[in-house]
């Protein structure tokens, strides 16, 4: 009994603690992001309902939202170095890891600047997603919905609004889906760019070899075989630039932005 409590959604001691009316307690950001995917405002424990959003208990209860955010904002911290790939929260004098985007404030926020999207009610509406490092290309320019689907049609990402609409009857897949597809068929590329670069390798030396067995060479002769090399060398540095280009791209990992650079590439080649 002496032991703290745990967070039943996250199995850890909760963290910023927000209790609800029925009595139990859980991290606000677990909380919150439970009734944002699950669409409805009920305990994951006793499974009580709530017809609007309840009051959530927690420490910052007295104060509001914003004036919380701004204590944070100005308390003393530790500056930490972010990592490799992390996107720093908009928000923090210190700056922290985002652990969200918001597209309706296009911003990134880290752990204690996100909560008022859990408490507020009208930031509650915002649509939140995995952290993005460039907000403006993963929302919807004409509905500002998150683009989540692609059209193979139209060779575009696009939200769920512009499937319904402007791409009705179009043929439209997940971006997860579509990107999976194009990096077989990337792979398959860079495996026939491997082989071509080999094939011009093996020109080249078989060029020199039979060179090195003519006891002399005449110069016109000579001088057509250096060209020939030149030019295959030509074509392997622009192979090998390619297989560099299409490497870097496979690299990446966030579907929305690999289909964005993958359709930018094709369109420019």
């Amino acid at each position: 009994m002496s032991e703290p409590p745990q967070c039943c959604i996250c199995l850890d001691g909760p963290s910023g603690p927000a209790s609800l009316p029925c009595g139990h307690c859980f991290c606000l950001g677990c909380i919150g992001e439970y009734w944002r995917v699950h669409g409805s405002f009920v305990c994951p424990l006793c499974k009580i309902s709530f017809a609007t959003r309840p009051q959530l208990e927690t420490q910052q209860t007295q104060r509001s939202a914003s004036a919380a955010a701004a204590a944070a904002a100005v308390a003393p911290q530790a500056p930490s170095p972010l990592k490799a790939g992390e996107v720093p929260c908009d928000f923090c004098l210190t700056k922290r890891s985002a652990v969200k985007s918001c597209l309706q404030c296009m911003a990134s926020y880290c752990a204690v600047h996100l909560e008022p999207h859990y408490l507020d009610e009208d930031f509650s509406r915002h649509v939140l997603l995995s952290v993005v490092k460039n907000l403006e290309d993963s929302a919807c320019s004409l509905h500002g919905r998150r683009l989540s689907r692609f059209c193979r049609s139209d060779q575009t990402c696009i939200c769920s609004m512009c499937e319904r609409a402007e791409h009705r009857g179009h043929q439209v897949v997940s971006i997860n889906r579509e990107a999976a597809k194009k990096k077989v068929r990337l792979k398959r590329r860079g495996t026939k760019l491997q082989k071509d670069i080999q094939e011009r390798q093996r020109k080249i030396e078989k060029m020199k070899n039979c060179e090195k067995a003519k006891r002399e060479t005449p110069a016109e002769e000579r001088a057509q075989t250096e060209s020939h090399v030149r030019q295959l060398e030509e074509e392997i540095a622009e192979l090998q630039r390619k297989t560099a280009e299409l490497e870097q791209l496979l690299r990446t990992d966030d579907s929305l932005q690999f289909l964005q650079s993958f359709v930018h590439t094709a369109s420019s080649h």
